[in-house]
């Protein structure tokens, strides 16, 4: 399962395309009148005068299964998966209409929620494409639903918007990466494509964060694009080559000694010959030492001197 989190300003147009998509199916409302398009806005935009200061009020969520999944998917269980969602997303207590979509072999829904909640308050979108994800997989491995283990199982022909430009991204950014030696290299490479490349420092600090790519006006962090093109992924990643390389041009020859050839300081056979012969014929001598000579007996005295001569000592 994939969502879409998209916020805008108005109703009028979001409800209209959603309800009056051909073969559209209303699946739940809540605080709203189901009637006609007309009602279910005129109900948003009462509710949103309750916080006239957020002038973005509307959030437009689109969740999406795979075709394989198709034989799972009623209505009623991707209403369930939807509501679930909801909650995993923190999204409770305002307005709220899904209406399932049939015009698409893909099989997707879309909800359409008041971020002026039924108290006036609004209810946060910080931390939504995170959260979007964290939902989306969820749900997905609960229920055991297809997930792709590659980008390559992904329709990119029917991407749109943001989406469209943030794969583009993934396959130039990954290209210039895999040329790259460094950095700099990288950065050019990226200048070329007409990317643009940012880094994000720590507050008041020369410490680079994070890193963000702009294409066209849709700009992305790293992660936001995929997971390997994080700043400390691609920063470990330019690192290991600078390994790499420091290690080609001071690196030692593996063996310190090889076969023998001529010209070269190597053992060989003839050498290592003389060597054993040398060892054998050259006489060894063990100087014969003389023997102690026997120790005068002392006439017994003082207690020390007694112990002494005995070989003992304090």
């Amino acid at each position: 399962m994939i969502g879409k989190v998209v916020i805008g300003k108005s109703f009028g147009g979001c409800v209209r395309y959603v309800v009056n998509k051909k073969d559209a199916e209303i699946l739940h409302g809540d605080g709203i009148r189901m009637d006609n398009p007309s009602l279910i806005v005129r109900d948003f935009d009462f509710q949103r005068k309750m916080n006239p200061e957020l002038s973005k009020a509307v959030a437009h969520i689109s969740l999406s299964w795979s075709e394989l999944d198709r034989d799972k998917l009623s209505s009623e269980n991707m209403l369930a998966m939807a509501m679930e969602y909801l909650k995993l997303m923190v999204i409770k207590n305002t307005q709220l209409l899904v209406v399932r979509h049939n015009d698409n072999h893909h099989p997707h829904l879309h909800i359409i929620y008041n971020r002026v909640d039924n108290d006036g308050k609004t209810i946060s979108d910080q931390f939504q494409f995170k959260k979007n994800v964290s939902a989306c997989k969820e749900i997905t491995v609960k229920h055991g639903l297809f997930m792709a283990k590659d980008r390559d199982k992904v329709n990119r022909k029917a991407l749109k918007g943001s989406d469209k430009i943030r794969y583009q991204l993934f396959d130039q950014i990954k290209s210039a990466q895999n040329s790259s030696k460094d950095w700099d290299s990288f950065g050019n490479k990226l200048s070329n494509a007409g990317i643009e490349m940012f880094f994000k420092y720590k507050n008041g600090k020369n410490e680079i964060q994070g890193v963000s790519f702009k294409s066209e006006e849709y700009t992305f962090k790293g992660s936001e694009i995929d997971r390997s093109l994080s700043y400390g992924k691609l920063n470990a990643f330019f690192e290991d080559i600078s390994v790499q390389q420091d290690s080609t041009k001071t690196g030692l020859p593996e063996k310190e000694f090889g076969e023998s050839s001529p010209g070269k300081g190597t053992f060989s056979e003839s050498s290592k010959l003389a060597e054993v012969l040398e060892i054998l014929f050259t006489p060894t001598f063990s100087p014969i030492q003389a023997e102690p000579e026997p120790r005068k007996k002392k006439k017994r005295g003082t207690g020390y001197d007694e112990e002494q001569s005995q070989g003992r000592g304090r």
